[in-house]
This record gives structure tokens, C-alpha cells and sequence, in this order.
């Protein structure tokens, strides 16, 4: 069985004109971040990989998941090819995961995310909100095999305000 949680990057800032990889989280998202991640602990598996994109807003968003999950900061994978919007590359990205890790969990972006869940999972979601995080189990051994799996749980910061 592979267990998959997708968790989208915090609400970033749109105020300084940065490039869209240097958006920093603003203090919302910060808030929201710390909010769904301490409200998770008990859904997170005893063992996973972490990985994120290298977006500035989603690094930050796995480093305050780190540091109210407790683990490592420095377990963190931060991949290139995780800054997309596209949730055929992201699929292409998942299914590449280690077979060793029955357990991944990855920061990311929109569309990809919530497209990603809507053909995998099985309940709709409209849009995987800014800190949103949604958790997929798939029967299968083989990551590369994953086909549509259960939706175990959806948190966005709005149920838990």
C-alpha cells in the first residue's frame, strides 16, 4: 500500500515585485500553515519522504510543517521539477518515488495539485486551497502502478477556523 499526502504551498505575497519562484509566504499563510500542521499529527504516517518544491512559498510552507510534525528539517527533499502547475508532470514525479518509501509526503502547487487529486482520489475537490492538505491511500506495491486510490482526509484551514 502507498500513502500519498499532497499539501499545497501557503497563502504567499503578491506585493513586491519578486519573480513567482521568490514569492514569500505572507503573515496569513504563515498562520494558516501552522494551523493545518498542528492539527495533522495524528494523520501523518510513522515514517514518509518529504518532499518540496523549490519555490520560496512552498519551502517555507515544509519547514513550519517540519517543526510542528517534528521531523528533521534537514529530511526535506527540495526538487526543481516540483515547481509546476502541471499535474501530469507532478503524476510523472510521484509515481518516479522510491519503492522503499510506502509513505511520501510533497509541497506543491495549483492546478497540479488539485487536478492531481481530482483523477486520483475519490472525492471531488473544487480547489486544494493554500495550505490545504488531502491524503490518498493506493493499493498497490509499485508506485509507478498507482491508479485511483481513497481519499483518507481533507484539511483545509477554513474547517479548522
Amino acid at each position: 500500500m502507498k500513502q500519498l499526502i499532497l499539501i499545497r504551498h501557503a497563502k504567499s505575497s503578491w506585493g513586491a515585485p519578486l519573480r513567482d519562484i521568490d514569492r514569500p509566504l505572507t503573515s496569513r499563510g504563515i498562520q494558516d500553515a501552522h494551523l493545518v500542521s498542528s492539527h495533522i499529527g495524528n494523520q501523518i504516517p510513522k515514517s514518509f519522504l518529504v518532499w518540496s518544491s523549490i519555490a520560496k512559498r512552498a519551502s517555507e510552507t515544509a519547514i513550519i510543517f517540519a517543526q510542528n510534525i517534528s521531523f528533521p528539517v534537514e529530511s526535506i527533499i527540495f526538487k526543481e521539477e516540483l515547481y509546476t502547475f502541471d499535474e501530469r508532470k507532478l503524476e510523472q514525479i510521484i509515481k518516479s518515488c522510491p519503492n522503499d518509501y510506502d509513505n511520501l509526503i510533497l509541497f506543491g502547487h495549483n492546478e497540479a495539485i488539485t487536478n492531481f487529486v481530482n483523477k486520483f482520489g475519490n472525492i471531488f475537490i473544487d480547489n486544494v486551497s493554500t495550505s490545504g492538505f488531502v491524503y490518498i491511500i493506493f493499493d498497490n506495491n509499485s508506485w509507478n502502478e498507482i491508479e485511483k486510490g481513497v481519499t483518507k482526509k481533507v484539511i483545509f484551514p477554513s474547517d479548522l477556523k
